[in-house]
């Protein structure tokens, strides 16, 4: 787990303006939704690489959220201009800055990079991405091909150990 603490985890994404004084509409990819306001030091990836940006303010705003940024020089954003140039900026954190999750439960980004074996040994690869289908997460595990298993602990997942960077499956490898 310590390998990715220094990694920038994306929590959103920038995705428009708010009114003329420099607000800016967020689309959050945190459970709940307001959990990115939680954060108040913000990186914002820009064309030219990463910038901090301080959240001065932020709620919920019909279906989303909006917030009220500074830059790195602690001055606001005060127009729609400055909120349009970060419009489609990913809104990301430090990994250290997460919140401890109780035992059994993983951060996808934890799970990344993972290596992936059978109950009988057999390397079937490492964890590429994680998505959600809505039922359960799905890992994407990438070795000579592809393959989709269920993040289903018990049946299928058996040990995730964040420590030794692997986790331990019950799954046909043919499959």
């Amino acid at each position: 787990m310590a390998a990715h603490s220094g990694r920038r985890v994306t929590l959103g994404r920038i995705s428009g303006a708010m009114g003329v004084q420099g607000w800016v509409r967020v689309e959050s990819y945190t459970r709940p939704l307001e959990g990115i306001l939680g954060y108040r030091r913000w990186q914002l990836e820009r064309g030219d690489g990463w910038a901090e940006y301080a959240l001065l303010d932020g709620k919920r705003h019909g279906a989303g959220l909006i917030a009220h940024l500074a830059d790195a020089h602690d001055r606001a954003l005060a127009d729609r201009d400055e909120a349009l140039a970060l419009l489609g900026c990913s809104v990301a954190v430090w990994r250290y800055e997460l919140e401890p999750l109780p035992a059994g439960e993983y951060y996808w980004v934890d799970l990344e990079g993972l290596a992936v074996a059978t109950l009988d040994g057999v390397v079937l690869g490492e964890v590429e991405r994680v998505f959600e289908t809505g039922a359960n997460d799905v890992l994407v595990v990438r070795g000579e091909r592809e393959r989709l298993i269920p993040f289903v602990q018990g049946p299928v997942v058996h040990e995730v150990d964040l420590e030794a960077g692997r986790i331990s499956v019950d799954w046909d490898p043919d499959f």
